[in-house]
Order: C-alpha cells, then sequence, then structure tokens
C-alpha cells in the first residue's frame, strides 16, 4: 500500500493495493462524503473560534485531514488541523458464567500486542448495532442474542473526530471467525473481573476498551 505524498494545495489520495477485498474500496470511500456533510460556508463560528476557511488536505478510505485557517480565541490568526476518522463501535461479550471474551493482536500504530475489546469501523450502508454484530462475529466468532447501546464516547477532542458507538453483547453464540488479511487476532477469554483490574493496573489502555468495561461493571453490578 503506498501513500501519496500530502502537497499544497492538491488533495494527497491512497493507492489502493490489489489485494483489496473486492467491494472493499467503494464501502470505505464512501466515508468520506458521509463525514464531510453539507458544505460549510465561510466565515463560521466555531466556539470561540472563527473559521475563515477550510481545505482538505489528504484523504483515504479510512481518515480524512482538513486544515482549517482560523482566528484563534486570542483574536490571533492561525490554523488547525482535523482528523476525520471512520466511524466506530466497540463490544464486549461477556456470557452467563461471567466471562469476558476480548481480543489480543498486534496494532501497527502503537507497535505492541495489545488487549482490547472487539472494535471496527462503521460501514456506509449498515447502522452502528449492524457493525458491532458484524465485527464480533468476524473477530471472535460470536454471535449475540442480547445488545446493550452502552452510548458513544470520543476517543480524542481536540484534532481527531472519531466517535465510537459502545455495545455490551450478551447470550453468546460461538462460531468460526473471519479474520480480514492484516488480522492476527486471538481470542482472550477471562474472568469479567480480571478484565476490570486490567483497566485499572494499564493492561488494558485503549480507551473505548477502557470504558466499555467501566460501564459494563455498572450494568452487571460487580
Amino acid at each position: 500500500m503506498r501513500l501519496a505524498p500530502c502537497r499544497e494545495p492538491s488533495v494527497a489520495r491512497l493507492d489502493w493495493p490489489a489485494h483489496a477485498a473486492p467491494g472493499m474500496m467503494n464501502r470505505r470511500l464512501a466515508f468520506v462524503s458521509h463525514s464531510r456533510g453539507p458544505p460549510m460556508e465561510f466565515p463560521q463560528k466555531h466556539g470561540p473560534w472563527q473559521i475563515l476557511a477550510r481545505e482538505t488536505v489528504y484523504r483515504d478510505p479510512w481518515l480524512q485531514v482538513d486544515r482549517d485557517q482560523v482566528i484563534r480565541p486570542d483574536g490571533n490568526p492561525g490554523t488547525h488541523c482535523i482528523v476525520h476518522l471512520l466511524r466506530g463501535i466497540s463490544v464486549l461479550a461477556v456470557d452467563g458464567a461471567g466471562m469476558a471474551y476480548l481480543t489480543e493482536d498486534f496494532h501497527y500504530g502503537v507497535g505492541r500486542t495489545t488487549v482490547e475489546v472487539v472494535s471496527g469501523g462503521i460501514e456506509d450502508d449498515e447502522s452502528a448495532l449492524q457493525a458491532a454484530q458484524r465485527e464480533l462475529r468476524e473477530e471472535l466468532g460470536i454471535t449475540a442474542a442480547s445488545w446493550t447501546d452502552l452510548g458513544s464516547c470520543d476517543p480524542f477532542t481536540t484534532i481527531v473526530v472519531s466517535p465510537t458507538q459502545l455495545f455490551l453483547a450478551r447470550e453468546l453464540t460461538f462460531g468460526a471467525t473471519d479474520l480480514e488479511g492484516s488480522e492476527r487476532t486471538r481470542t482472550k477469554k477471562l474472568p469479567f473481573d480480571t478484565v476490570v483490574a486490567m483497566v485499572a493496573d494499564g493492561r488494558i489502555t485503549h480507551a473505548p476498551s477502557c470504558l466499555l468495561i467501566l460501564k459494563t461493571r455498572e450494568i452487571l453490578g460487580r
């Protein structure tokens, strides 16, 4: 996968690899138009900031980078960049015996193997719940009869827009996984109390996972 360099004022784009899954490009690319919404008019008030102009400097199927020309809260001119990520979900599966099912995989960004709940992007043609059901089935081979929506979270709030919907899945049925070529996901089956302890002592650091686990503790009364 080759990333074209980011130049001004043109928009850098990603050269899609020949081995990509059929249909994946069309589904993911829909994110760009979906995330931007209706055209903005400038200048525009943005809290204590004023946006004078906005330029998209990079986009690919998963993210888009916009650079704003702004008047800062102190009255001085400046720039502010925003990274829009594909909308996502995180789902924690817990069975009737109080065992939680998480993932263990190497994650490119942080450069290490991490333990997390199941997470993934929402395709353009599906709801957050449908995405959660699909990702749980693909990554862990689990389907669930009971779903609880535990709200959304913003893993970042300053320069990254990445809304993530949180779900608790129960009444589980187990089957085969369907992993993508970039995934080497292993299932971690752990007592839920152990998972809570892993959040407290820093063994789980993925922010949506931490929040979802703590919210689930309140639901389960543990």
